[in-house]
């Protein structure tokens, strides 16, 4: 039956089959809510389910399990008519699971009605998607992409009449190309199949496109650049996922399919990056230079190792020891609320994100975004560093669950500047198992730690100066560090490591750009005692 209660929305009721016995199910347009309980429950303690409406992935009309209508009552009813719900079930670790429900009922009517009702509350659902533009990584990772989104992704798109155009990429900026020909207004999202590379190429296709259509030089280090409204989905397929894990909580291709079927939206900073004015790459995790530069460097040239290259590489860094001379200017992000020192994560819904976001749009409402930051100060130091670290999120990943900067936010106008001093091999060693473990990797003497919304970094030496003695004490002396790597030799410069791609330039000037693009994903979600949402042991038992 049909209930109206005052002036809320509709609320449906009715006693469906579920399994072989009675169930009440509700419909709570209201509350967004689809719940089901057993009015009869069993010794053991009753059965209460529910689904939020916004995680109904579709619905459709079916027909009754044949075991099912063996059942003596079956014989004596007419034929049943039935529908399954298709909802997301949430796993323990962040991991989302496509799941179903069938109900059944012998009036054809109200087995219409619940199917027309369920059909328009997901035609309500305005934030998901109908048409994407997806782009595949065949070769990235384990060569896996394409029968990843073939098996587990597609048969999903199908199942929520989500129509796709697929591109299989052939080379390198394929896909980055390609953006900037396709009608891009035609889709409400463009997904990535592969690894981080995949989704920074991706993602410079898509503001490059959006920077272009609105006049915008990109060159200009000062520009304020133009929000892209239209979201991008990573399904993970690579060496590295770490812009996927530190976004949904966990690298997994179902998981991150269903976020984007839900439609959720999760806003990212950006970093420009710039060199002599002129525009070098973007960057949304990590921009490392020093320790984590030289491994990529070293890395690339191992690339037949498959992923066991950076481990390799990362151990040859280490016993290297190299450090780097230079100076680093920074401005202060006074606009954001928290710290990289304090206990607050980046959790879904942040609010820390919301309101530094809003500060950060009213200063600039009062006195010009150009002014304002000739205006504030800058803050120089100078040193030899082993890691000159920017992060614009935590940088989480299975292997360091925390990241580089737990604190880190996605969305707040700012990055964690993590500059590690020239200590020895030993406290170096303490500061990288940090990274593994809860303890505060900041509590060294050798780590500073800043939230910036711009900086700048400069080698001692220039890079004029690198093609006279510099070259040719490389030449000399280059082949007995590499053979001697315990002489913590400082090398003129290192290699810029962004979100996994190396920079030519050492001298750069980065800014944060806040929430200039978009993802299906909604942040990581707090833990609960049980964050499988729903009680479905029950349920399977009787279905």
């Amino acid at each position: 039956m049909e209930q109206l209660l005052g002036g809320r929305r509709p609320r449906l009721v009715s006693s469906l089959g579920l399994g072989q016995r009675s169930w009440e199910v509700t419909l709570d347009e209201e509350r967004g809510l689809l719940a089901w309980r057993d009015p009869r429950p069993p010794r053991r303690g009753g059965e209460n389910c529910s689904v939020p409406t916004s995680e109904i992935i579709a619905v459709e009309e079916t027909e009754p399990n044949k075991k099912q209508r063996n059942v003596g009552k079956w014989q004596k009813m007419a034929k049943p008519h039935a529908f399954t719900v298709y909802y997301v079930k949430k796993a323990r670790n962040h991991r989302w699971r496509c799941s179903d429900v069938t109900f059944w009922c012998v009036d054809e009517h109200l087995c219409n009605q619940w199917v027309q009702a369920l059909k328009e509350l997901l035609e309500m659902q305005k934030s998901r998607p109908k048409q994407l533009l997806v782009y595949i990584n065949p070769y990235g990772g384990k060569r896996q992409g394409k029968r990843i989104y073939e098996q587990k992704v597609a048969p999903l798109f199908s199942l929520a009449s989500i129509s796709t155009d697929v591109v299989i990429t052939e080379h390198a900026n394929h896909a980055k190309d390609n953006l900037f020909e396709v009608n891009i207004n035609k889709y409400d999202g463009v997904v990535c199949v592969g690894g981080d590379g995949m989704f920074s190429e991706v993602m410079h296709g898509l503001i490059g496109r959006m920077q272009k259509d609105s006049g915008i030089d990109q060159n200009n280090p000062k520009a304020p650049l133009v929000q892209c409204n239209i979201r991008i989905g990573i399904i993970p397929a690579g060496s590295t996922d770490c812009i996927c894990y530190s976004t949904v909580g966990i690298s997994d291709p179902v998981t991150s399919a269903l976020h984007i079927i839900v439609g959720d939206c999760q806003p990212l900073d950006v970093s420009s990056i710039h060199h002599n004015n002129t525009f070098l790459k973007y960057s949304v995790s990590l921009l490392g230079y020093g320790f984590y530069g030289d491994i990529l460097k070293d890395s690339e040239k191992k690339r037949w190792m498959g992923p066991m290259r950076y481990d390799y590489s990362g151990f040859k860094t280490f016993l290297s020891h190299h450090y780097y001379e230079g100076t680093v200017s920074f401005q202060p992000a006074k606009h954001t609320l928290g710290s990289p020192r304090d206990k607050d994560s980046c959790r879904t819904g942040c609010y820390i994100c919301k309101k530094s976001e809003q500060q950060l749009a009213e200063q600039h409402k009062e006195c010009g975004l150009k002014r304002k930051e000739d205006e504030e100060e800058w803050k120089v130091i100078k040193g030899k560093f082993l890691a000159i670290n920017a992060v614009n999120m935590s940088c989480a990943c299975p292997r360091s669950p925390k990241g580089l900067s737990p604190a880190a936010h996605l969305a707040d106008g700012s990055a964690d500047l993590i500059l590690v001093r020239k200590c020895s091999r030993f406290d170096f060693l303490r500061y990288l198992v940090r990274h593994t473990n809860q303890e505060d990797q900041f509590d060294f003497s050798f780590v500073d730690v800043y939230r910036v919304k711009s900086f700048q970094f400069t080698s001692k030496l220039s890079e004029d100066n690198e093609s006279s003695v510099t070259d040719i004490g490389k030449k000399r002396f280059g082949q007995f560090c590499r053979d001697h790597p315990a002489c913590c030799c400082n090398i003129a410069n290192s290699t810029w490591n962004c979100d996994g791609e190396t920079l030519d330039s050492s001298a750069i000037e980065v800014r944060v750009h806040c929430q200039l693009m978009k993802l299906f994903a909604r942040g990581i979600e707090e833990n609960c005692k049980d964050e499988a949402a729903y009680n479905q042991s029950g349920v399977e038992q009787l279905l």
